[in-house]
């Protein structure tokens, strides 16, 4: 690991606020596209409008969320370049299933509009298994990724479970967007799905919060030995007090003029959020856990200076996009048109 007493500057700092753009990137990203690949996920199979509505609300904004994946993956390549190379190394082919996954829906999302009309069950189906792919393969990297990239059964077996978890979080957060922006026996049945996924996500929480002390003793130590152990333990404690929430919330489920339907997304942001400080917090400064720390991996401080002023521009034009679009598009879903 750095000795980071002997960094100043440019080279301290830089490093650190690359990764916290990185981190950023793909937390947005997780929130933004993860709602819409748990929605592809959710497509009944026996309700064509149904699907019609579904997709209608994740219509103006599924390709642009994907912005956020190729905002973080360009950090990690620019700014550790190193770090790059080795997770690359270690995940090439849950990428490639994760890439290919992305590109059936792309090319679903189209056709299903395009193709004769005995046709479109067969695109919807394409659509919801490239939804699956991308979701478990991103899943079995965070496994992975948690677990050190260790090639053992045990760690393939955290892995498939850490897939299995990640897809029922997405499911989750799909169906909690479709609770907020659906109405009539589409929401009350996404209500039902996101009462099924909540908990299988929580399991998902549970084990890496077991598995994560386990692997490293430095982030055992981390955890259990450092005078913030109290503050940390709110982490779990508030994730499990939202799901509770989101669990009363749908088991009542619905409520007179809508009320709350925002609820169930807004409360598992904070989860996903909490979620996401908790790894950060315990992989911290490591981008590539155990091996290389951000100021091992980071590009020389003249690169990183030069690529912040573009980020100073991109981030911020991307952001106020988003904003934009949601604002525009923003109530209940209706009927997705193509001209």
């Amino acid at each position: 690991m750095t000795d980071i007493s002997q960094l100043t500057g440019q080279a301290f700092w830089l490093p650190v606020i690359f990764i916290g753009l990185m981190a950023l990137a793909f937390f947005i990203y997780a929130i933004l596209d993860g709602y819409d690949l748990g929605v592809g996920i959710l497509l009944p199979n026996n309700n064509e409008q149904q699907r019609d509505t579904m997709i209608a609300s994740i219509g103006p904004f599924w390709d642009a969320n994907e912005t956020w994946l190729v905002l973080g993956i360009g950090i990690l390549l620019i700014a550790f370049p190193s770090a790059h190379s080795l997770i690359l190394f270690h995940l090439y082919l849950p990428i490639t299933v994760m890439l290919a996954g992305l590109i059936l829906r792309g090319v679903a999302f189209d056709f299903r509009a395009k193709a004769p009309a005995d046709h479109k069950e067969l695109w919807d189906k394409i659509f919801k298994t490239g939804s699956l792919l991308a979701t478990l393969s991103q899943g079995y990297m965070l496994g992975m990724y948690v677990m050190g990239f260790e090639q053992s059964v045990a760690a393939i077996f955290f892995a498939a479970l850490s897939a299995i978890c990640v897809t029922a979080g997405y499911s989750f957060i799909g169906a909690a967007w479709l609770v907020m922006k659906t109405e009539g026996e589409l929401q009350q049945r996404a209500a039902v799905w996101a009462r099924r996924c909540g908990w299988l996500m929580a399991l998902g929480i549970i084990a890496v919060s077991i598995v994560n002390p386990l692997v490293s003793e430095t982030i055992f130590t981390k955890w259990f030995g450092s005078p913030l152990f109290i503050v940390l333990l709110t982490i779990p404690v508030f994730c499990f007090l939202l799901l509770f929430i989101v669990e009363r919330y749908l088991k009542l489920f619905p409520y007179p003029n809508d009320f709350g339907c925002w609820i169930p997304f807004a409360s598992t942001c904070m989860i996903f959020l909490l979620s996401f400080i908790g790894l950060a917090y315990s992989f911290f400064p490591y981008v590539v856990p155990g091996q290389l720390d951000i100021w091992q991996a980071a590009s020389a401080p003249e690169s990183l200076m030069f690529i912040l002023y573009g980020i100073v521009v991109v981030l911020p034009t991307i952001i106020i996009y988003t904003i934009f679009s949601y604002k525009v598009f923003w109530g209940k879903a209706t009927q997705l048109k193509y001209y």
